[in-house]
């Protein structure tokens, strides 16, 4: 058989790249909430979470895909969407002289072991659902909170009377319990014109393109806390229909940035060698006489 061509390796790095530009505005993002420059702090995060988006597209489009590239991605994400988003929300809205450092420590933890399962669970298969609240989304809404909170929406109607403390650390808690609960989230669809689902992908991205240049406070965290507030409604609808299990555990090539394109390689040259062995076998067990053929009770 022909062996697989094997990508160069200056596309190996394309989608290793994006990821580590994730990793260097997650840790930006750190030092300029550390700064006091909250506003800064939720840009770097949100910049984060694209290039974290697109490293798995780039990673598909040039075939590159690898298991290196998927535990990158997983150790990058802890930090650019878990202890970023945790350590802003501590420097900025939290009491600095009590124990509320325990809400960051909750948030990092359950990021990482959702992140732990969704390597064993879920990375390099299709989905249409995540199996608990990604923890990008997790990361954007914490990080968005912030631009929210300096927006006239906020300040001059009664949303801003809320009591805000409060509720950020309950939002902590509940958006650490969702990164690994089985609540089901839809994820992105591929952009694609051929069917309505990835057309609606390329409308919402493009819709959120917009947003970000237009009104890029008063968005992302209603947004945030609406997709949060999405997976508990079809997971109540789910319950109440008895509906099956929404987690596509499928392979595809639909895959995320680690899709183990080199692995699936040799499997199939594995695969293909294991048909030949049993042809062969086959072969043989057709040339036996009458009386060496299948036991009585076997045949069909």
């Amino acid at each position: 058989m022909r062996r697989p061509t094997l990508p160069r390796p200056a596309l190996v790095m394309l989608p290793n790249g994006f990821t580590l530009g994730s990793l260097f505005f997650g840790i930006f993002a750190i030092v300029a909430a550390s700064r006091g420059e909250h506003v800064r702090a939720g840009w770097y995060i949100v910049t984060a979470g694209f290039l974290d988006m697109f490293d798995g597209r780039i990673a598909r489009a040039t075939n590159t895909g690898s298991r290196f590239g998927e535990e990158l991605d997983s150790l990058v994400d802890a930090i650019s969407f878990g202890v970023a988003p945790a350590l802003m929300m501590y420097f900025a809205e939290l009491n600095h002289t009590g124990w509320d450092w325990i809400f960051v420590w909750l948030y990092v933890a359950c990021a990482v072991m959702r992140l732990a399962r969704f390597n064993i669970e879920q990375a390099g298969k299709s989905k249409v659902f995540f199996q608990g609240l990604p923890s990008p989304a997790a990361g954007g809404t914490l990080a968005t909170y912030y631009w929210f909170s300096q927006t006239e929406l906020y300040q001059q109607t009664a949303i801003g009377d809320l009591p805000w403390q409060s509720i950020l650390r309950f939002l902590m808690v509940a958006l650490a319990f969702l990164m690994i609960s089985n609540v089901p989230y839809p994820a992105w669809p591929r952009f694609s014109l051929r069917n309505w689902y990835g057309a609606f992908g390329v409308l919402f991205f493009i819709a959120v393109v917009f947003a970000l240049f237009l009104l890029p406070k008063q968005f992302f965290f209603p947004v945030g806390v609406a997709y949060v507030a999405l997976g508990i409604v079809i997971a109540i609808v789910r319950g109440l229909f008895d509906m099956p299990s929404p987690f596509d555990n499928g392979e595809s090539d639909d895959l995320d940035e680690g899709e183990a394109v080199p692995a699936l390689a040799g499997a199939a040259v594995r695969r293909s060698e294991d048909h030949h062995r049993r042809r062969r076998r086959h072969r043989g067990r057709g040339d036996r006489g009458p009386d060496q053929g299948a036991p009585e009770g076997n045949t069909p």
